[in-house]
């Protein structure tokens, strides 16, 4: 610990981080004050009393408010990580006295196989083991690990993310491989069980997600690639339950997901994913971790095998039972 860091942990109580985030937040000293039950005196005192510990000017001061700077942000983004881990380190003994051996705060999408039967196969492992599954778009869920509510975060690889400034932030634990894939009602006998290429179907009845997804824009380059014009979609939706259900309802759909989603409308029954060539590559997904320099918990690297192993396990399942759906439709047609 050098000189600097030593002084601030001597000086600096948890009050002055309390005040950096409100003040982070409200923007007013006022609004600090009242969040924080304190007089305007005292968090202007405050105030100055973090700044000159950090040797820095942290927040402007103007009629219309206070404001943080470059270095304000980053020193109440930090006081907001360390808050919120006291907070999660509180909530971990109470569990631990509860008779829990340990807690996992996992982030992830609304649709993923590999989570689900990853945190089955870490409570086969370490059957004490509570865990928290918040569900949400990765640059949401990336945010609530730097700042200390999640201990890691499985999600898409994103142009997002890759071009935002929390990459250098973040350790890449596991990386899988994802791609665009093709479902079909396993009642669909207008789909023979064989290999087609893009422009085969063009015009099928389509289920899509909105333009602006990485997978609309991937299934649409497939179709300019293959040198025809992108379908039109008959359905457009987001929601994963939304997709499967009328999937299942309407035997004449075909639908475009990511490999994660087809996996779990795969496992749920009742479809089957088209050889479709060529294959289109789409974002990686990744479990990430934040890249704080500190010992990993035995639960954090235990969940991270339990993704590799499952990763590793589902190829030559979703083969072997989209053969069998396709010898079922085959005898069926």
């Amino acid at each position: 610990m050098d000189t600097k860091t030593a002084r601030l942990v001597r000086t600096l109580r948890l009050r002055h981080l309390e005040l950096l985030v409100a003040l982070s937040e409200t923007a007013t000293m006022r609004g600090a004050a009242a969040r924080l039950h304190l007089s305007q005196p005292a968090i202007s005192k405050m105030l100055g009393e973090v700044e000159s510990c950090f040797g820095a000017r942290l927040f402007e001061r103007s009629h219309q408010g206070i404001h943080a700077n470059a270095l304000g942000v980053s020193a109440a983004f930090r006081a907001r990580a360390v808050l919120n881990e006291l907070a999660r380190a509180t909530e971990d003994v109470d569990a631990l006295q509860s008779g829990v051996t340990a807690v996992l705060r996992v982030g992830a999408p609304s649709v993923t196989a590999a989570v689900p039967a990853a945190i089955v196969r870490l409570r086969e492992r370490m059957p004490g083991v509570a865990v928290q599954l918040r569900e949400g778009r990765v640059q949401e869920l990336i945010h609530r690990l730097l700042q200390g509510e999640l201990d890691c975060v499985f999600g898409a690889i994103t142009p997002e993310l890759l071009s935002s400034d929390m990459v250098p932030l973040l350790e890449p634990a596991v990386l899988l491989k994802d791609a665009l894939c093709v479902l079909a009602s396993a009642s669909n006998g207008s789909i023979a069980a064989r290999s087609y290429q893009w422009a085969e179907l063009q015009a099928a009845k389509w289920v899509l997600p909105p333009r602006e997804t990485l997978v609309r824009q991937a299934f649409m380059t497939a179709f300019l690639n293959s040198g025809v014009t992108p379908p039109v979609p008959v359905i457009e939706a987001m929601s994963s339950v939304t997709i499967g259900t009328v999937l299942r309802q309407d035997a004449s759909l075909l639908c475009a997901v990511r490999l994660e989603h087809a996996v779990d409308e795969i496992a749920r029954g009742g479809a089957r994913r088209l050889d479709v060539s060529p294959s289109i590559d789409l974002p990686s997904f990744g479990l990430f971790f934040r890249r704080d320099g500190m010992e990993r918990p035995l639960v954090l690297t235990e969940f991270a095998d339990a993704i590799r192993h499952v990763s590793q396990v589902a190829a030559p399942k979703r083969r072997a039972a989209r053969r069998r759906l396709e010898v079922n439709s085959a005898g069926t047609a």
